[in-house]
């Protein structure tokens, strides 16, 4: 009888293992490479099979292509990404600002010459914070190569700027007269605010984010690089209107993924696209200014849902 009951039972092992499906690997699809560009070592992710719909995910301060790892694999799937590190940024190179002018503009021109080497001809692109002003320009520079465009706590808008950007005014106006701003924006408390400040599940954020980011901010050289982009944030306020009016020229399909407690690029931020782009999906998720500390599947769901209606 034992015996009957082990072979029933081996029986319906193996049935139920052939009925589940398998789950394909997608973090396996996933690699690390670097290509020169105007003499600056870019590295970038890749994943995702080349002949899918491209996605271009343009990262944040003070962070790198590293924060879309727990993105990558949720659509790797369906589409094929590339995420590079900015000049100064996580594994690209960081050439002193006396051989590399670390302006927007710059940036922008070295992630334009990038897509152009590894032949993007049509992409869409998601932008968050740096990669907003960044993403903007190499969109307007080639609106031809833009399919969608996804923001994520990607400012264009007076309206976004939190309350912290008035003292990051005065140090625009003389950098020199207020160094405490920017030893205040460098610093480990402000690394883990951008991602705990109104957070109401602090129990899923990852203390090694924010220790890995100030290690990285805390590389020789580092603040003369930091201190040349904050300083030059200022064109990127000044930019708002030109980047609105050609939102409102082109009309991309938009769908804005925002952390609504971000207290850097608040929440009217995302709201505003609506204004120049009245089609545009607006979603204010629960989330600080690093949305996928805690809501990385919400934001693919809605990704992907948001990349289907498009045809993509």
């Amino acid at each position: 009888m034992r015996g009957i009951i082990g072979m029933i039972t081996a029986i319906s092992l193996t049935a139920s293992v052939a009925s589940a499906e398998p789950v394909p690997s997608t973090t396996a699809t996933t690699t690390y490479h670097r290509v020169g560009v105007e003499g600056v070592n870019i590295f970038y992710r890749e994943a995702g099979p080349k002949d899918a719909p491209t996605i271009v995910l343009l990262h944040g301060f003070p962070s790198s292509s590293r924060e879309f790892d727990p993105l990558i694999p949720l659509l790797a799937t369906r589409y094929h990404l590339i995420a590079p590190d900015f000049p100064g940024f996580g594994h690209s190179d960081a050439p002193p600002p006396s051989s590399y002018a670390y302006t927007f503009d710059n940036l922008a021109k070295t992630t334009t010459a990038f897509l152009d080497k590894l032949k993007i001809d049509k992409a869409s692109f998601y932008l968050h914070d740096h990669g907003g002003p960044v993403g903007f320009r190499v969109m307007m520079a080639r609106p031809d190569r833009v399919q969608a465009l996804i923001v994520q706590n990607a400012n264009a808008y007076e309206e976004g700027l939190g309350p912290k950007w008035t003292l990051i005014r005065k140090y625009w106006e003389d950098p020199k007269a207020h160094p405490e701003v920017f030893e205040a924006f460098v610093s480990l408390a402000a690394t883990e605010q951008r991602h705990t400040l109104g957070t109401s599940h602090p129990e899923r954020y990852n203390p090694d984010t924010w220790t890995d980011e100030f290690a990285f901010l805390s590389r020789p050289g580092e603040h003369e690089i930091q201190a040349a982009l904050l300083y030059d944030y200022r064109t990127n306020v000044a930019s708002y209107p030109a980047w609105q009016s050609w939102l409102r020229q082109r009309k991309p399909p938009t769908l804005a993924v925002w952390g609504r407690n971000d207290p850097s690029f608040i929440a009217a931020g995302g709201d505003a696209f609506k204004r120049d782009v009245p089609d545009a999906e607006i979603h204010q998720l629960d989330a600080g200014h690093f949305i996928f500390d805690e809501q990385t599947d919400e934001a693919a769901r809605l990704i992907v849902a948001f990349m289907t209606r498009q045809g993509f």
